[in-house]
């Protein structure tokens, strides 16, 4: 059984940084699989993030993170990361990441002090 575990999420001030990692467990087949950073915050739509293909060469991002965060991958570890810098108010969320559109992590909650 696949399992997907968010880490890294924490409170920050504005303008400062973290990096979130998801680990796949059970997953024979990570490097087959597009990986993606969601974020859901209070109030507001489930958010894409930013997107990694398989084998870590495309990348996509939202445009309001694009430019302040990096998305990437170890497949050898089976663990894709968000690199967050210049962290606002508004990035606050649960951040989620997913497997080939069919994983689901538990989530890690950012909160940014402003």
């Amino acid at each position: 059984q696949v399992q997907l575990v968010e880490s890294g999420g924490d409170l920050v001030q504005a303008g400062g940084s973290l990096r979130l990692s998801c680990a796949a467990s059970g997953e024979f087949y990570f490097n087959c699989y597009r990986m993606g950073w969601y974020r859901l915050a209070p109030g507001k739509q489930r958010e894409l993030v930013a997107t990694i293909s398989a084998g870590g060469t495309n990348r996509t991002y939202a445009g309001s993170v694009k430019g302040r965060f990096t998305i990437s991958r170890d497949n050898a570890k089976k663990t894709v990361y968000l690199e967050m810098n210049s962290l606002k108010p508004e990035d606050a969320a649960v951040y989620y990441c997913n497997e080939g559109d069919i994983y689901w992590g538990q989530g890690t909650q950012v909160t940014v002090s402003s």
